[in-house]
């Protein structure tokens, strides 16, 4: 039986709003356990990773942050505690859902929607964390709870942007830009193993190369003036038919100018994200095209269980970039963040033992 403490380690915010530029402090502190409430569980969390989001809290560029908030959405483990002593999830291992708002609308959230980390919702950074049992997922049997920890948020996003909005199956051909953060490669990972010609672009080619190691068929240095052509070539020799299908993609910026002309008519851009521009460029060529600007946001707790039972039968493993051993080592986390050099998810191993199915 294991022992239930009565508080647990966790990382927390903590503003300090006079430092220039601005970036609040990461602090291990104890919090309370709160007693569990009917329909809740209490899982031990065996790893977390990280997201984008975790550094843009430090940076304040995260609306809705608080003084005290948790980091981290991403986390697995397993439940060792119930509000109903006979709950079937007890002593199963988790993945838990990185969301709340959006349970199972198609087309988008039913009320406000929210990631853990942050304020109200409690983040994953902590050891034990007291969560709606309807609100987890059980982890594939293939994976230990650190390549499990990486999934979540990324997977429910990449799954949302390629396979409902994207609509990639079998054949596909997609490209994937900004190749190397977590969602971009898990969605390579999704796109390959639903047997798409996946195409790739990044900075670095290093990446380029570990995006083919992984399947793709090939990608391109969007920095060279040419890398739309490039892409087109690539599409033209290496894809199903001449033209690209999706493009998946978190930059904005010119990306429907850019690679417009390689895209089919009736094709989708499906942008998950801003880091290089707030806003895309788009043409009434492209309209009358019938080509198409999807933005694409997380996902529902439906999508997340549809992509995690994906994971299951067909064994995908998302691709870990660091591993490391503790909360504090926290920091080295949110460097290798800033750095931009990680190829996949940065994860944090809680409890040594996390490589083990239990």
């Amino acid at each position: 039986m294991t022992s239930i403490p009565k508080s647990t380690k966790a990382l927390v915010l903590r503003t300090v709003p006079d430092r220039k530029p601005l970036f609040h402090d990461a602090v291990i502190e104890d919090k309370p356990i709160e007693p569990l409430q009917e329909g809740e569980i209490l899982v031990k969390v065996n790893a977390v990773a990280f997201n984008h989001r975790d550094l843009w809290m430090r940076k304040g560029l995260y609306p809705g942050i608080t003084d005290g908030a948790t980091y981290g959405a991403d986390g697995a483990g397993v439940v060792v505690d119930a509000a109903d002593p006979s709950d079937p999830l007890l002593n199963k291992r988790v993945i838990l859902a990185p969301i709340r708002g959006w349970t199972e609308d198609p087309y988008a959230p039913e009320d406000i929607m929210i990631a853990l980390g942050g304020s109200p919702v409690q983040g994953t950074f902590q050891h034990y964390l007291v969560v709606e049992r309807d609100w987890v997922v059980p982890t594939p049997e293939h994976l230990d709870d650190r390549q499990a920890a990486a999934w979540p948020l990324g997977g429910l996003t990449a799954w949302r942007a390629a396979v409902i909005n994207g609509r990639v199956t079998n054949g596909s051909n997609v490209l994937i830009t900004g190749i190397g953060g977590g969602v971009a490669l898990l969605a390579l990972q999704i796109c390959v193993a639903k047997g798409a010609n996946v195409f790739v672009t990044s900075s670095n080619p290093e990446k380029i190369q570990k995006a083919v190691e992984l399947g793709a068929k090939g990608g391109a240095n969007y920095k060279d003036k040419n890398w739309a052509a490039e892409i087109g070539e690539l599409v033209r020799t290496k894809g199903s038919s001449h033209h690209l299908d999706t493009v998946i993609d978190a930059g904005g910026g010119p990306i429907f100018t850019s690679i417009g002309k390689y895209l089919k008519q009736g094709g989708s851009v499906v942008c998950y994200g801003m880091h290089a521009n707030p806003s895309i460029s788009m043409t009434m060529k492209q309209v009358m095209s019938n080509q198409r600007l999807i933005g694409s946001t997380m996902g529902s707790l439906l999508d997340l269980k549809n992509a995690t039972t994906f994971v299951a039968e067909s064994k995908l493993v998302p691709a870990l970039s660091h591993i490391l051993h503790g909360l504090d080592k926290a920091h080295e986390g949110f460097e290798l963040m800033a750095s931009g050099e990680q190829f996949g998810k940065i994860v944090i191993s809680l409890d040594d033992s996390s490589t083990s199915r239990l």
